[in-house]
Parts: structure tokens; C-alpha cells; sequence
């Protein structure tokens, strides 16, 4: 185990002119779970494939342990890698593809087999040991890659979009057994997934990233409650936060008949109202400022329901979606076309710059 150290980490792909990944500064603490968000393309995977050595650093270092390893060949990093693919052999028992990598080190067979059999034990693998890969489903398959990755003790696990190929329900029970696993072990792991659902029930902290930059790294919890700009408020969170470009008049933030009172002197400001802070206003109260929608669309979620509305015709307010979406509850009924007078929990909004986007 060991603690992993970015300090201005850079990268840049043959034949672009962008940086992938750009001066990232990232500490992660000996045995912390931590998990890299965002959206395809921002420099996740490659942030977590330069710690494991299989991209070069540009610029800047990574430590692991204390030690550079920016120079250091992967095998050199005491680095377990888990693939999207699994990558196991199909020639291979499961005992042999999670063995692999201790008999090439020069391990008695042996100890090899004590510590597969410890592997496959925590991992509910036994009953497959004398199984190859096409025998197996595809949650069986990921456990025999993280048994494989598991057998080695490395100091950090990295793990890229593990999950990936897996069906809903199976992801669900998979990243419960990885992150119960994770604290089991207390192995320090950096794991990369596109799914913030993922990312916000799996991590100790979470850091999001966008076009190569680190926007924000903290709990799960301050992320969704404490974003720093709109990139993260729109980002954590499903469906993410409306984020609502409205006029300033008298300084407070005119949304529909709503005023809100906006630190800002600027012309307009960005507010931010998660689903669940709105309220439906009854139609016979009109006692207190709301904001018109016209219902879009209706996703029913059995626990939950969400609404998607539009502007109502003549506002002087949009969303970056063209849609505000609203939490109801289950029990309301509700149909499309249908107008609805929202009332927001004036304290839980949020205001961010309208020009630059972060937080005021």
C-alpha cells in the first residue's frame, strides 16, 4: 500500500495540439478509494494510465510510495492494472489466469496456489478455479480479473471503467463487492468510470475532470452539495442540477414569478435548483411567486418520478437543456402538455457566474 502523489502531471497525444491531461495536482492518501469521473474525452483514463506507466508524462511527476516513478517502466510500479476488456487468457484455467502473473515473478507453485485460493475465496471464485473464461459469465469474468490483480498485493490497484460491459443489475451488485472488497484489502485505488452514479456510490472522494483539468476533488457528499462551477453542479447528481440563465432586476434573479435575491451586480446570473428543491404550487394559491412549465416528459422510476419541463411561452429564463426537470412525487398524477406552477426552496439555490461559470 502507498500513497500516490500527481504534481502537475501533463500529456499530450501524438499530432494534437490540446493537452489530455493538463497539469493535474492530485494526492491521494495511502488506502483511499478514489474514483475519476467525467465524460469521454476529459483525461481520466489517461491520468490513470500514466500512473500505471502504460502513457508518458510530458510534464511534471508522479510518486508513488514517496518514489518517482515518472521514468520507471509499468512493471517496475508495483501497479495491478484492471482492464474495461478483463484481457484474460482463454487458454487459461481461472487458477491460471490468476496465477499468471506471480509464476512469470518466480513464485513457488505453491505459495502461487495459496494465494489464489485466498483470492478466490474472498471473491466467491472457488467453485471455478478449474474453468476457462468462455465457460463464464460476465460478472464471473470481472471477478477473475480483479482476483488476478488482487494476488499480486500491489501497492495500488487502477482500475478503467471495470464495469463497462456489464448489465444494469449486475453493475449495481459488481461495484458494491469492489468497493466492500477495496476496504477489505485497504489498497490504495484510483478507479475510472464515465457514470457519476458510479463514481458518487463507490469513492471516498471524487474527482471531476473536464477538457484535461481537475475541476473539483472532495466527498461524494460536498461535490453534489458544494459544486464550484456549473461543469460539476450540471455533472453529479441524476438528472444533474438546472442550471437556469435569468436577468438580475433590482438585484435579485427574476425566474418566472419568482425573485431571488442574487449576490451578483452583473446583467444575468446562472441559478442552480436541484430536482428535488421544487415544490408543485397548488393552482387555487397564488399567494407566492412560481415559475411555468409545460410538462415534456415523465420518467417514472417506481420510487420516484421526474418531470421535464419547457419554458411557458414569453419567459426571460432558459436551461443549458432547454428543459428544467423537477422531482414529483410517485402518487401524482401527472400528463404531458400539462402546466405546472413550480415554487423553489429559496434555501437550497445555488448561483454561479453567468460568463465564467463559477460559483458565487
Amino acid at each position: 500500500m502507498a500513497a500516490v502523489h500527481y504534481s502537475g502531471v501533463s500529456h499530450r497525444y501524438p499530432g494534437s495540439d490540446a493537452l489530455a491531461v493538463d497539469t493535474l495536482d492530485l494526492d491521494i492518501a495511502d488506502g483511499e478509494f478514489i474514483v475519476l469521473v467525467g465524460p469521454s474525452g476529459c483525461g481520466k483514463s489517461t491520468s490513470l494510465r500514466m500512473l500505471a506507466g502504460l502513457e508518458a508524462v510530458e510534464s511534471g511527476r508522479i510518486d508513488i510510495g514517496g518514489v518517482d516513478v515518472t521514468e520507471l517502466a509499468p512493471r517496475e510500479r508495483d501497479v495491478a492494472m484492471v482492464f474495461q476488456s478483463y484481457a484474460l487468457y482463454p487458454n487459461m484455467t481461472v487458477g491460471d489466469n490468476m496465477g499468471f502473473a506471480l509464476r512469470n515473478a518466480g513464485m513457488s507453485k505453491s505459495d502461487t496456489a495459496a494465494r489464489v485460493l485466498d483470492a478466490a475465496k474472498m471473491l466467491e471464485l472457488e467453485p471455478l478455479l478449474d474453468r476457462k473464461p468462455g465457460k463464464l459469465s460476465g460478472g464471473q469474468r470481472q471477478r477473475v480479473a480483479m482476483g488476478r490483480a488482487i494476488v499480486r498485493q500491489p501497492k495500488v490497484f487502477c482500475m478503467d471503467e471495470p464495469l463497462s460491459n456489464l448489465d444494469a443489475k449486475l453493475r449495481v451488485s459488481t461495484r458494491a463487492q469492489i468497493a466492500g472488497l477495496q476496504k477489505r484489502l485497504g489498497t490504495t485505488t484510483v478507479y475510472v468510470t464515465h457514470d457519476q452514479v458510479e463514481a458518487m456510490t463507490m469513492g471516498d472522494r471524487v474527482a471531476v475532470l473536464e477538457s484535461g483539468k481537475l475541476q473539483q476533488i472532495a466527498s461524494p457528499r460536498e461535490l453534489y452539495d458544494n459544486p464550484v462551477n456549473t461543469f460539476v453542479a450540471g455533472f453529479i447528481g441524476s438528472p444533474g442540477m438546472n442550471l437556469i440563465d435569468a436577468p438580475v432586476i433590482d438585484g435579485a434573479a427574476v425566474i418566472g414569478d419568482v425573485r431571488i435575491p442574487a449576490p451578483t451586480s452583473d446583467a444575468r446570473v446562472t441559478v442552480g435548483i436541484r430536482p428535488e428543491s421544487w415544490t408543485l404550487r397548488e393552482p387555487a394559491d397564488d399567494s407566492v411567486g412560481s415559475v411555468a412549465v409545460t410538462v415534456e416528459l415523465i420518467e417514472e422510476l417506481g420510487a420516484e418520478s421526474f418531470v421535464y419541463g419547457t419554458p411557458a411561452p414569453g419567459a426571460d429564463w432558459t436551461t443549458g437543456s432547454g428543459r428544467l426537470a423537477v422531482r414529483v412525487d410517485r402518487k401524482r398524477a401527472l400528463g404531458l402538455a400539462q402546466t405546472l406552477r413550480l415554487v423553489p426552496t429559496l434555501d437550497e439555490v445555488f448561483f454561479f457566474s453567468s460568463t465564467t461559470g463559477a460559483r458565487l
